[in-house]
């Protein structure tokens, strides 16, 4: 049995996230995401203006009249949220830990699938593949998706992105739009991404924490690395520190960004500390003029 605190933390994610969707974000999911071409629907007789083109030549000579064929986009998608749940998502100075930001990011990404009538799936990933969920219709599907997502208890605590891509490409055999949601504080898994965004549309979703960029002058402070355990005291008062601190930082992001624009890779920052919606729409619009 799930406690009731835990049940309210659902429903009020999925209270959130379904307004966000009913109001503004549904119609830049559809537009994004078309689904995979157009497919026949019926034969109707010709009128003035239709494309010669589409004149059903078959019909038109049995009947004597023109026809024309009627073509529909072919709507069902596949989309797999792929998650990373390592132990550095128990971090955040923000609003939020990133892990409640995932979950909150999955959920609207969730409920905007169902809603346009697409499939939802979910692999979960720490240093190993923690959970597999297949991809399925429907809001009690996205309603399991999100107790997963802020429930499950992973038995790994490292990250391992590489392996989950590679897991991702033994499941879901169909192009998929896939978002891979984590912080990418992980190593080895350019070439696995680079083939995952070959098969399937993949978007990276980044999540990061101001602290993760910039250090407070607080003096002697003891820093923890969630996923090895490993410890280090550093001087922030020290602005020489503060300094190397925070270009070690910017490189870091530099360099994953360049790549991913190298592989055609679409991506998007999302911080703990500023709402996550605006982002996501302003990169749904320009990927939608661009295409």
């Amino acid at each position: 049995m799930i406690p009731k605190e835990l049940l309210k933390k659902v429903r009020k994610i999925q209270i959130h996230t379904s307004r966000l969707v009913e109001d503004l974000f549904a119609g830049e999911y559809h537009s994004v995401f078309k689904g995979r071409g157009i497919e026949f629907e019926e034969v109707r007789e010709y009128q003035p203006g239709d494309e010669i083109r589409a004149i059903d030549w078959n019909v038109t000579a049995r009947t004597g009249r023109p026809f024309i064929k009627e073509f529909v986009e072919e709507r069902e998608l596949t989309v797999m949220l792929v998650v990373d749940i390592s132990s550095s998502g128990s971090f955040g100075t923000g609003d939020k830990f990133k892990k409640e930001l995932a979950a909150e990011l999955c959920a609207l990404l969730a409920f905007s699938a169902i809603r346009n009538n697409d499939k939802v799936g979910l692999i979960l990933f720490t240093d190993r593949i923690e959970k597999f969920i297949p991809p399925k219709k429907g809001k009690r599907h996205v309603l399991r998706v999100i107790r997963e997502l802020l429930f499950f208890e992973p038995k790994g605590r490292g990250t391992d992105l590489a392996a989950a891509l590679k897991f991702l490409s033994t499941v879901s055999k169909r192009r998929s739009v896939v978002f891979v949601v984590s912080d990418f504080f992980a190593e080895n898994y350019e070439r696995s991404l680079q083939i995952a965004n070959r098969r399937h549309d993949v978007i990276a979703l980044t999540l990061s924490d101001p602290r993760e960029e910039s250090l407070p002058a607080l003096g002697f402070v003891e820093l923890l690395d969630a996923e090895t355990g490993q410890r280090i005291v550093v001087d922030t008062a020290s602005s020489k520190v503060r300094k190397a601190f925070e270009r070690l930082s910017q490189k870091s992001v530099k360099e994953r960004e360049r790549f991913f624009q190298s592989i055609h890779v679409d991506s998007i920052r999302i911080r703990t500390d500023e709402p996550y919606f605006d982002p996501l729409v302003r990169f749904f619009r320009q990927r939608e003029r661009r295409h």
